[in-house]
């Protein structure tokens, strides 16, 4: 292990790093002038009640964004010390954090998978509890494949899903494996919700694989919504993403 990863591994360095990431996204969130679609977005979320906020990994920087002074939301994140400071920075824009493997396909053919099972376990009692979850939709390492376990965490809930997009005009694009961004101030922002998919109690694999599908488009095309109307281009998995150096600015 490198020395600055050991140093960041600190817990008294990893605090300090938190208040500054949290102060931060305060900042990028004040200065950038958001529009939200729909105009009724949080009129139909209400309606809903708990619901789960399906995201690509790579937006999960920016997701508390869309969380409202009211609003109770929980997300979940691995126990490996990488994930304290985001833990940290989260919990202090007001988004309580679970510690425990995200729900993963494997699920679906075990529901007693290590890991897979726990971190199932606690977003349903989360939802159920009255909270909203927001959850990495992406395959393991594969950016924006959508994995099925969101489908059956729809499942167990009998929460809806609702793809969500949050995107800022100037951002950093990193060369991480989900093409992250971090938003940057003063620019232009687009907080786009999908339409909401309803999983049934009982569904057959075949329908669990149409309705993963179904979520992947509706994520991808929130997404393609976000950037045009911030007027730039959302340039994961093209030529020019491709091209660009890790922290470049996009």
């Amino acid at each position: 292990m490198g020395l600055i990863k050991t140093i960041g591994r600190k817990p008294g360095v990893q605090r300090v790093l938190s208040h500054i990431a949290s102060g931060y996204l305060r900042l990028v969130r004040r200065t950038n002038r958001f529009a939200i679609e729909p105009a009724d977005a949080y009129a139909r979320l209400d309606g809903y009640g708990p619901f789960i906020a399906a995201m690509w990994h790579g937006q999960h920087i920016m997701i508390s964004f869309m969380r409202r002074p009211q609003d109770r939301v929980a997300t979940i994140i691995s126990r490996s010390p990488d994930g304290n400071i985001n833990t940290m920075a989260l919990t202090r824009m007001g988004v309580r954090v679970m510690r425990a493997s995200g729900a993963r396909g494997r699920v679906v053919k075990d529901a007693r998978a290590k890991g897979g099972a726990e971190g199932l376990r606690a977003m349903v009692k989360a939802l159920k509890g009255g909270e909203t979850v927001a959850f990495s939709a992406d395959v393991p390492k594969v950016s924006r494949v959508c994995d099925a376990g969101i489908i059956m965490l729809a499942r167990f809930s009998g929460c809806p899903i609702v793809p969500v997009a949050v995107v800022t005009s100037r951002h950093i694009r990193f060369n991480s494996w989900d093409r992250a961004c971090l938003g940057l101030p003063f620019g232009r922002g687009a907080m786009v919700f999908g339409e909401a998919t309803f999983v049934p109690r009982e569904v057959s694999p075949e329908a669990v694989d149409a309705l993963r599908q179904r979520v992947q488009a509706e994520l991808n095309r929130v997404h393609d919504r976000a950037y045009t109307l911030v007027g730039r281009p959302d340039r994961v998995g093209g030529a020019p993403a491709a091209a660009a150096p890790q922290g470049s600015p996009a």
